[in-house]
């Protein structure tokens, strides 16, 4: 298997809880921050890939690449640094609000 081919299964799970948390938000504030958190994180992820590629700290498998690269990282890298940004404020918007308001719990009792 491929990197591209493992990619495709992760950014699959990762589309269909966005489409859910999209349908059920229904508001484009939250998404404008987790485009430009995106273009942040694959800004350093080009960045950092870079020089830990160019240490020699991570290599990769030619066969199992590509071919198309981002200076010396391979553009099959930048799936997970996508994967995160939407799958984490995803998964948070899916959230019932009271939970994700506060740290505090708010349990009777608690």
């Amino acid at each position: 298997m491929n990197y591209w081919a493992l990619n495709a299964i992760f950014l699959a799970v990762v589309a269909l809880i966005a489409i859910v948390a999209a349908v059920r938000i229904r508001s484009v504030r939250p998404w404008v921050a987790v485009t430009i958190t995106l273009g942040v994180l694959l800004v350093m992820t080009a960045v950092f890939d870079n020089v830990m590629i160019g240490v020699g700290l991570v290599g990769y498998e030619p066969s199992l690449i590509s071919g198309a690269f981002v200076g010396i990282a391979p553009l099959e890298d930048f799936a997970y640094a996508v994967a995160a940004a939407i799958l984490l404020p995803s998964l948070w918007m899916l959230l019932p609000a009271g939970s994700r308001a506060s740290g505090v719990d708010t349990r009777p009792g608690a």
